[in-house]
């Protein structure tokens, strides 16, 4: 399992070029990529971006690049290219009859300003590679580690769970029973004493085949049996999610929204006190699991 959150940095030198690769990754729910900084040829952003979506399914990923030349300047200006720029917007400033450019104009034309990255050749693509292929080694070294403490965290949250849902079994198991002594003292209330309580019996209120019928279906409408079996299940599958090596974090996403939906069903069938306490239970710790789960790649 691994985290969606990481960093990491490569540095690589090919010839006169260094490269600098920094790569960000938060948590999204698809691959949101973006690439920043030194622009990138057609064919280097795509192989920049394949590598990238092989590394990460999951994420928001930010990667920068940064290309610095040896012996070479920052920037540099085309005099003649100035030139150019300044004869053009001389020309076009005296047909509008406007104050001719100043320097800071000319600068900002295309062209003017030469920075490293304005020429670029296969040296400077094999040094972003290399650095890209170091800063993706270290961005998911950081990523497994923070995956086995959520793997340490959600696998306690499953032990909890599935320690709840076996005393809920055992509760449930009674069911029958409780629901019968409930429904006898509700009876025996109706009576104000011996003598009417045995008139009663005579007269077929306390029938023991209506009584046992009436039990039965109070039973039934309260049995949770079939909820358990599922919640059992989904505990068992996710467990196997968080141990595996692949991404999980959406089947896991959506195990959470199955373990929820069968713990309001058993909240809402049991009248048991005990029972209806160990799903609120249930229901907080399945909270942090969501929680702990967004996280996942």
């Amino acid at each position: 399992m691994r985290s969606m959150t990481g960093f990491g940095r490569g540095v690589a030198s090919q010839g006169r070029v260094r490269a600098t690769v920094d790569i960000r990754s938060v948590n999204h729910r698809f691959l949101d990529l973006k690439v920043r900084g030194a622009p990138l040829q057609p064919s280097l952003e795509e192989a920049v971006s394949s590598k990238i979506r092989g590394a990460v399914e999951r994420g928001s990923v930010a990667l920068t690049v940064h290309l610095v030349r040896e012996g070479e300047a920052g920037s540099r200006i085309d005099k003649q290219a100035a030139r150019a720029a300044h004869a053009m917007l001389a020309d076009l400033a005296k047909d509008l009859s406007l104050p001719g450019p100043s320097l800071d104009m000319v600068l900002a034309q295309p062209g003017v300003v030469i920075t490293g990255d304005d020429h670029r050749d296969e040296t400077d693509d094999a040094a972003v590679l290399s650095a890209l292929e170091s800063a993706v080694a270290q961005l998911n070294t950081m990523r497994d580690a923070e995956g086995k403490a959520l793997t340490k965290d959600l696998l306690g949250r499953i032990d909890e769970l599935t320690t709840l849902r076996m005393n809920v079994t055992k509760l449930a198991a009674d069911i029958p029973e409780r629901t019968q002594k409930k429904l006898h003292e509700r009876l025996r209330r109706l009576v104000a004493d011996d003598a009417s309580d045995k008139a009663m019996d005579h007269s077929g209120w306390l029938d023991p085949q209506r009584l046992a019928q009436e039990v039965a279906v109070m039973a039934d409408r309260a049995d949770v049996s079939e909820e358990l079996v599922r919640l059992e299940s989904h505990l068992q599958q996710a467990r196997a999610l968080i141990m595996g090596t692949t991404a999980s974090g959406r089947r896991l996403d959506f195990l959470v929204q199955e373990i929820g939906r069968e713990l309001n069903t058993i909240g809402s069938k049991s009248a048991i006190a005990e029972i209806s306490s160990a799903i609120v239970e249930a229901k907080a710790v399945l909270e942090k699991m969501r929680e702990q789960v967004q996280n996942v790649e």
